[in-house]
């Protein structure tokens, strides 16, 4: 099902809580996944902590096959937003710029985009 190389390269793998964290999904709906043979995993150890290690390419075309284009989409975005507000807050931290009319304004621009999304 994996394409070659696939699972060494760089961030085309995640972890069953990853998969939970970034696209809202439980161990459970993933283990069913694997068990209708529709996901490759690995078992694996993080600091002693059993887990699965599965291809990000499959399980986005399992959540869209189960749960529909529009979630993954969806949550896709919601994932991207928080890493380019983490980004901006730590940016903030570095710099320690006091708030302006400029971040208020990248705010109202992120949150019309979200709303688009999720307008669909």
């Amino acid at each position: 099902m994996a394409e070659y190389g696939e699972w060494s390269r760089k961030g085309a793998t995640l972890t069953d809580a990853t998969a939970k964290a970034e696209y809202g999904v439980s161990r459970d709906f993933i283990v069913e996944a694997i068990q209708t043979a529709k996901l490759d995993y690995r078992e694996t150890a993080m600091w002693g902590n059993p887990c699965l290690r599965i291809l990000r390419s499959q399980l986005e075309g399992y959540i869209r096959e189960e749960l529909g284009e529009d979630y993954l989409v969806r949550v896709k975005g919601q994932a991207e937003l928080r890493r380019i507000k983490k980004e901006i807050s730590d940016l903030k931290k570095k710099w320690q710029c006091p708030p302006g009319p400029a971040e208020a304004e990248l705010e109202e621009s992120l949150k019309n985009c979200m709303k688009s999304l999720e307008d669909g």
